[in-house]
């Protein structure tokens, strides 16, 4: 499986000439969902759901689908009939080639004076790889590869790091890190890589890895 990292919260996982996409939010490329096969949303917050960039990957591709909860295939599936499924928690499907456990059910809270949106995780191929979306949801399965969420106006590092530890990743790269500046990463990667308990990466978008 091959990871490439998107700005912010996107990253294209592909597998066997297929493209999965998860989150190509408005903070991630105009072209980041493009090409895919098919595509997962966790949430409605616009980083993670921009309907331009959505709309771009469904015309190009005829036969893509989107796979999200209902408070975004509400905004979308008129424009696309048949196409947009709906998920929550508990739910399984294959998507592209790629077998999908959905988890989670609220957005992490941001302030208790915001009321909290639902948000699901997607774990991909039996653990392979875990995105949790703006939640540190502990899927009831392993884990070998997290997409951490790694800042965020609704975590701190001290969650970052134990919620590593509690979900226990053979490794974790960063994602959500569109906030994060460049004179900042180094305390970043010095606090989590060392007191996580995982192996610590991060990729920059447009860089990959295989899996």
């Amino acid at each position: 499986m091959k990871l490439t990292k998107k700005s912010h919260a996107c990253v294209r996982l592909e597998k066997h000439g297929q493209t999965l996409v998860i989150d190509p939010g408005g903070f991630s490329e105009e072209d980041a969902a493009l090409g895919a096969d098919a595509i997962l949303i966790t949430h409605e917050h616009p980083d993670h759901f921009d309907e331009f960039r959505l709309r771009a990957a469904m015309e190009n591709n005829p036969v893509a689908q989107i796979w999200t909860l209902t408070s975004v295939a509400e905004q979308i599936e008129a424009a696309f009939p048949g196409r947009v499924h709906t998920v929550g928690h508990g739910d399984t499907f294959t998507a592209a080639g790629f077998d999908v456990q959905v988890h989670g059910e609220l957005h992490a809270v941001i302030h208790p004076d915001i009321p909290r949106i639902t948000n699901v995780g997607y774990l991909i191929d039996g653990g392979k790889v875990f995105h949790p979306g703006d939640a540190l949801t502990v899927p009831d399965h392993p884990v070998e590869t997290l997409m951490l969420p790694v800042m965020a106006p609704w975590n701190k590092i001290a969650e970052v790091i134990d919620y590593v530890r509690e979900l226990k990743p053979v490794r974790a790269y960063d994602v959500h890190d569109a906030l994060l500046t460049d004179l900042a990463r180094p305390i970043y990667d010095r606090q989590i890589g060392a007191l996580a308990g995982a192996e610590h990466l991060r990729l920059a978008p447009g860089s990959w890895a295989e899996l």
